[in-house]
């Protein structure tokens, strides 16, 4: 036998002998050192999508929101998946999408950075988190908005006025490369806007934070917009700081003091938050209860109407009377209240001159809810409570 085959047979008798040795087989084997088989364990706990092409990483953990999930997949594609509304998959910059996606799955090309706002409630997560650059075009002009930021953002020409949700500007969307149209539920009274949107090539979000029931679950959804931008470290330290400032009420024992909390429409209706309501659930997380028992229905709105005579039997002995400044902000003082009707004379805390009223930031501040709790926390655990950021008290 020559050398040249010797040395052959050699070699195959010691590649036999390593596979032996160290269990190999004809197909590629698991490193579990690497965390491949954390990933296996991870793929059968989650609901992620099977999606052509791609391989499932993890899901994003949340701990309070229940309305959206997102779903990690190898080389930097994330699926979003909006509870009973929408799906997108957004695809890395550079990166193509799959082919066989499902249909109802919207494509978002990365980097998302053109975004038009109709959601206003979202704006401070992208402040929160740094992302106020991926905001382009706003739905409200600069003098709407309660805080600094998008004001000098929109007075330095980095975000424009483009529209109000309801009658935006198409042809300033389309100019300006939108890339993406974030919408609040209010766009589902205009369905023409949004297919209108859609027709010119831009993607449309609507925004269902309001429908958490739990108010810091609402405000997790900065964690949403942290993977849209890029953001998902920034947003997630963000979100884990606010929980944490709210821990010292985890076992603070209810006072049982009770609160109505609502606004007077034009019309004259009272306007009340649902009982599963987000505000309801801050009410309660500061240490109250809500007077406005078992309000609920299947219409989907955060809101119920009722006249002047349901309200006053329910808040007749309310310990505190909180007016929400953030939607009619004509309230200031105590008598501005009773002008919206005489009957609230009657009312307990009225005349005991327990009433309060919300600033006009409440709603556009979302990343600031923990602190909201705590201004509520303050106010029914205080004889005088002092320094309140989002509350006046009406005299």
């Amino acid at each position: 036998m020559n050398s040249k085959k010797l040395t052959a047979l050699l070699l195959a008798a010691l590649l036999l002998l390593t596979c032996v040795l160290t269990g190999c087989s004809g197909g590629p084997t698991v490193d579990i050192e690497s965390g491949g088989e954390e990933a296996a364990e991870e793929a059968e706990k989650s609901d992620a999508p099977e999606i052509p092409g791609l391989e499932f990483e993890s899901e994003l953990e949340l701990k309070r929101a229940t309305e959206f999930s997102v779903y990690h997949y190898k080389d930097g594609y994330d699926l979003i998946d909006i509870h009973d509304s929408q799906r997108f998959l957004l695809v890395p910059e550079g990166g193509t999408a799959p082919e066989g996606l499902d249909e109802d799955i919207i494509v978002l090309q990365k980097p998302v950075d053109r975004i038009y706002l109709a959601a206003t409630a979202a704006m401070a997560m992208f402040v929160s988190m740094d992302a106020l650059d991926h905001i382009r075009m706003s739905s409200i002009k600069k003098e709407a908005w309660t805080f600094d930021e998008p004001k000098e953002a929109m007075e330095k020409g980095d975000i424009i006025y483009a529209g109000k949700y309801s009658a935006p500007d198409y042809e300033t969307m389309l100019d300006e490369q939108c890339d993406l149209a974030l919408e609040s539920t209010m766009i589902d009274h205009t369905p023409e806007v949004q297919e209108m949107i859609e027709d010119l090539g831009v993607p449309v979000m609507v925004d269902r934070a309001s429908y958490e029931s739990d108010p810091m679950g609402r405000a997790e959804w900065i964690k949403l917009y942290g993977v849209v931008t890029d953001h998902e470290k920034e947003a997630t330290e963000f979100f884990d700081s606010q929980l944490d400032s709210i821990k010292e009420l985890d076992d603070f024992p209810n006072t049982e003091k009770t609160v109505a909390f609502f606004y007077v429409s034009t019309d004259g209706k009272v306007v009340v938050r649902r009982s599963t309501d987000y505000i309801p659930k801050m009410i309660e997380i500061a240490g109250a209860r809500y007077v406005f028992k078992d309000l609920d229905d299947d219409s989907g709105r955060t809101a119920v109407d009722m006249s002047m005579e349901q309200f006053y039997d329910a808040a007749i002995d309310a310990d505190y009377i909180i007016y929400n400044g953030s939607i009619d902000s004509s309230v200031k003082t105590l008598d501005d209240l009773t002008d919206k009707d005489p009957v609230m004379k009657n009312l307990t805390a009225v005349r005991n001159k327990n009433c309060w009223v919300t600033k006009s930031a409440m709603y556009q501040r979302t990343d600031l809810v923990a602190e909201m709790i705590l201004d509520f926390h303050k106010l029914f655990s205080e004889d005088d409570p002092q320094d309140l950021k989002y509350i006046n008290k009406l005299e």
